[in-house]
């Protein structure tokens, strides 16, 4: 069995962003010379999340406003009697998950007509990681 791990980070102009990391994904499959197997992608903090959907800006768009209208940034989380300024963020990585599991098929990534892959930042503007795994034959 093979494996090849890449790094990504991100350090994101705004606390919330959405990031196409496909070609990144795609990059990391080719670099594995991994025929058959499965590709991890893992956003490493518990304020962002990894997700697979359309690249359509109104689609992401309708994304950000669904997950502000779950989880809204507001002052009064019980999580920021800590000190800390981030509850949504939390939340919203709950409803995003922090990683998804992709197949590889031929040696390339095996998505749909029209998903592509997605860092989600909820809480940005310094510097995070997220770890690209793949395993397979």
């Amino acid at each position: 069995m093979k494996s090849h791990t890449a790094y990504m980070t991100f350090n994101t102009k705004k606390h919330r962003e959405y990031i196409n990391i496909t070609p990144d994904v795609e990059k990391a499959v080719k670099a594995s010379q991994v025929a058959e197997g499965m590709v991890l992608v893992s956003a490493m903090h518990i304020t962002a999340g990894v997700f697979v959907n359309d690249a359509e800006s109104g689609l992401l768009h309708d994304i950000d406003d669904w997950l502000e209208g779950l989880a809204p940034f507001k002052s009064n989380y019980c999580h920021h009697r800590t000190g800390e300024t981030n509850g949504d963020a939390h939340l919203k990585n709950l409803l995003v998950h922090h990683e998804v599991i992709l197949p590889i098929t031929r040696g390339v990534l095996d998505l749909g007509p029209w998903q592509q892959v997605f860092y989600a930042e909820f809480d940005g503007q310094r510097p995070k990681r997220l770890v690209i795994k793949v395993i397979g034959e």
